[in-house]
């Protein structure tokens, strides 16, 4: 089984490297993964603006995996950024994201789950994907460590302390039984094996989830439904041969 992990624009190529080794060390015997970072676009997303800035890239990196003859595809953001639009553009390679992995995951482990975000202005649209995700129900609470992205594993022992302060106010305050990492960056620090120790409930580490999923669903022979997912009109209409021709450029 080939999987690609599909990111923003890397800080380094050693940060690559070790979070595919990760990832390769979490995966089943038999599964190959390879990293396809974006070379345009943020290197990090903590908004939704920058959330569409890597869309197009993420894009044009999903359509060329798929013409490689990867199995599947895990999108590298916990926001789970254009997802619908890959699906679209994609027939035979499977896509699946970090977000609605771990809200599933989440839903089966508890009753009352908490999403633990990076920054404030990510709450609005984190409860707009648990609710996407068909999963508002089982919403506790969204709770922001306030820790940039590009600073979360400059200091990883403060990190994991805030992460712990904030998991502990989840479950007092808002009663939640599990916690979800809404955060790659998170993921890959290896935060969730400690939080769990030190709180006593499940943490979901949404590179482990998504992954284990990815490999579930590939290995059953599914993809998503095309009746759900339609290619693109212009696309399957021979308006448009590639996604590139979909832009309209104007002449001067």
């Amino acid at each position: 089984m080939k999987v690609a992990y599909v990111g923003a624009a890397p800080k380094s190529t050693e940060e690559v490297e070790r979070r595919r080794s990760l990832l390769q060390q979490w995966a089943a015997p038999g599964t190959t993964i390879e990293m396809a970072y974006a070379k345009e676009g943020p290197a990090s997303i903590e908004s939704m603006y920058e959330e569409y800035l890597a869309i197009p890239e993420y894009a044009k990196s999903m359509v060329r995996l798929e013409r490689e003859g990867f199995d599947a595809a895990i999108v590298g953001c916990a926001g789970d950024p254009g997802i619908d639009a890959y699906r679209e553009l994609c027939t035979n390679m499977l896509i699946v994201g970090p977000g609605m992995s771990s809200f599933h995951a989440a839903s089966i482990l508890g009753r009352k789950f908490t999403l633990l975000t990076v920054a404030d202005n990510m709450i609005a649209s984190s409860y707009e994907l648990i609710q996407k995700s068909g999963l508002s129900s089982m919403i506790a609470s969204v709770r922001a460590v306030n820790i940039p992205v590009l600073e979360l594993s400059q200091n990883r022992a403060q990190t994991l302390e805030n992460l712990v302060q904030i998991g502990r106010e989840a479950i007092e305050r808002d009663y939640a039984d599990v916690l979800v990492l809404g955060c790659m960056s998170m993921a890959f620090l290896q935060v969730a094996e400690d939080m769990q120790k030190l709180l006593g409930i499940p943490v979901v580490n949404p590179a482990k989830a998504v992954l284990k999923l990815t490999e579930s669903l590939s290995s059953c022979g599914w993809k998503q439904s095309k009746s759900a997912f339609s290619i693109p009109p212009k696309l399957s209409f021979g308006k448009a041969s590639t996604i590139e021709e979909l832009i309209v450029k104007q002449k001067n």
